[in-house]
């Protein structure tokens, strides 16, 4: 006789169980290992611009942190049709997660469209820095190539999300890779002028990323199912109102996860900045650990888009309580990376931080870059927290409170904190790590804010991407089952 299973309100909790988890591990991984690509594409562009003369060098950061800021903003907003896909997958609506992935595209391109009316502005910015005028050039020719890439990345983000909203993720994580190998032989070449490829300088980086995404956007339009097409045909169909309402909810729902994106983005620039505030040494030490931090965290970031997925995905099915047992399981995981990082970080730090540009350094700033690198698992362990958070709230429809749990933490708090410690402690770089430690203290908790409020809004069974603003005859069918239960 089958033993019976008990409802899951009577079930006794458990850490981790390996059916969940072998869930995750199928959507996360492909994810994570994407998210390692990009991260090496990053370090070569990165590196190729430090390599190819000392103006790049000085050019590259404030250029590629202005062009990130801006594209994470459109990329985060469109990145909300992931959710409303899971969800849509999760009810078993093949033909409204085909919707909701055209609803998503027409966003992107409206997006697209006005990051490239951008270009102008985005190219006056470097004005704003006070630098040399031919670092000021260098600047401007990489923006003003920035918004190209960065228009193609918000469409792909827009098609990237169908599949990943149906489990599909080993397809992103194909495209990816065959993206970002392409990218980086072209950025390689026409920085330096190899492969019989034009010497460009910074423009040549510029290119490389653009060419880059350019062969994932082929990617997705090829493997894209022919169903799509009728996707887009249905809501051409529904009239230009209809069209204007359903892309106006997206952006009302996505502009808080973009928001909160870009807001995160500036609030590490700004720790940078403050960094050098303590003197050449630190901000020297502070850019080494800077890059050991980058390979802690990002491919974080793929198991909570998993995690994001499945959430959207349980609650498109009505099963608010799968939640924290994905949650869960995401953080083990999460955790037992982190754990393997923060092992080499505390008792291998040199072996660690050599690769990253600790070889050739005074011995000053290769001691403090050690002492650094063993606390930076403190803002591991914070992120990891902070981002399943988040991701689950972007999922339910409760962006906004993560972006101003993120404007409150970090702009009123944190900021001014390490204003103060900087401007009293000038030129002490035996603080850089006690910097980190409340830069990690702040993480923490941003980390603690997203989880009380998923909590509450497991128990509430919340889902405000299908609430009653929704506009009228969207999904009519399906709107009563995904309204929020009293």
């Amino acid at each position: 006789m089958k033993q019976r299973r008990l409802p899951p309100t009577r079930e006794r909790p458990h850490l981790i169980d390996l059916e969940t988890a072998r869930h995750v591990l199928r959507v996360s991984v492909p994810l994570l290992f994407g998210m390692v690509g990009n991260l090496i594409f990053l370090l070569v562009d990165r590196i190729c611009l430090a390599r190819y003369s000392e103006d790049t060098l000085q050019a590259s950061g404030p250029a590629v942190f202005t062009a990130t800021t801006v594209i994470v903003l459109t990329t985060g907003v469109v990145g909300i049709t992931r959710s409303y896909v899971a969800q849509a997958h999760g009810r078993g609506d093949a033909r409204g997660a085909i919707d909701e992935g055209a609803n998503g595209l027409v966003l992107g391109m409206i997006l697209a469209l006005l990051l490239v009316l951008s270009t102008p502005l985005l190219m006056w910015v470097p004005t704003l820095g006070g630098h040399p005028p031919h670092i000021q050039e260098l600047e401007s020719q990489y923006l003003g190539l920035s918004t190209l890439f960065g228009a193609v990345m918000t469409v792909t983000m827009a098609l990237s999300s169908y599949f990943n909203g149906t489990e599909r993720t080993r397809i992103p994580m194909t495209v990816g890779i065959i993206g970002q190998a392409v990218g980086v032989i072209m950025t390689i070449g026409l920085v330096f002028g190899r492969f019989g490829l034009p010497e460009l300088g910074m423009r040549g980086s510029a290119l490389g990323t653009l060419s880059a995404v350019l062969v994932m956007l082929v990617g997705y339009v090829v493997l894209l199912p022919q169903s799509c097409a009728a996707g887009l045909a249905r809501l051409v169909r529904q009239g230009g109102k209809r069209a204007v309402q359903v892309v106006l909810l997206r952006l009302r729902r996505g502009a808080p996860a973009g928001g909160s994106l870009s807001l995160e983005e500036l609030g590490q620039t700004a720790f940078v900045w403050l960094a050098g505030g303590l003197g050449a040494v630190a901000l020297g030490a502070n850019n080494v650990a800077l890059a050991v931090n980058y390979a802690a965290v990002i491919p974080l970031i793929g198991l909570g888009l998993g995690c994001n997925i499945l959430c959207g995905t349980a609650v498109g099915a009505g099963l608010h309580t799968d939640i924290p047992r994905i949650m869960r399981v995401t953080l083990v995981i999460s955790g037992l990376y982190v754990a393997v990082v923060a092992f080499f970080q505390i008792v291998t730090p040199t072996l660690l931080l050599g690769p990253f540009g600790l070889d050739g350094s005074d011995p000053a700033t290769t001691a403090h870059a050690i002492d650094v690198s063993r606390v930076l698992w403190t803002y591991s362990a914070a992120f990891m927290f902070s981002m399943v958070g988040s991701a689950v709230l972007e999922c339910l429809g409760l962006a906004r409170f993560a972006f101003l749990a993120r404007l409150g933490v970090m702009w009123c708090l944190c900021v001014p904190a390490l204003v103060i410690i900087v401007v009293n402690n000038r030129d002490d770089a035996d603080l850089l790590p006690a910097l980190w430690l409340v830069f990690s203290a702040f993480e923490a908790v941003m980390a603690g804010l997203c989880l009380w409020r998923v909590r509450r809004a497991v128990r509430n069974e919340e889902n405000l991407l299908h609430s009653t603003d929704r506009p009228r005859g969207a999904h009519d069918a399906t709107d009563t089952a995904d309204a929020p239960r009293p």
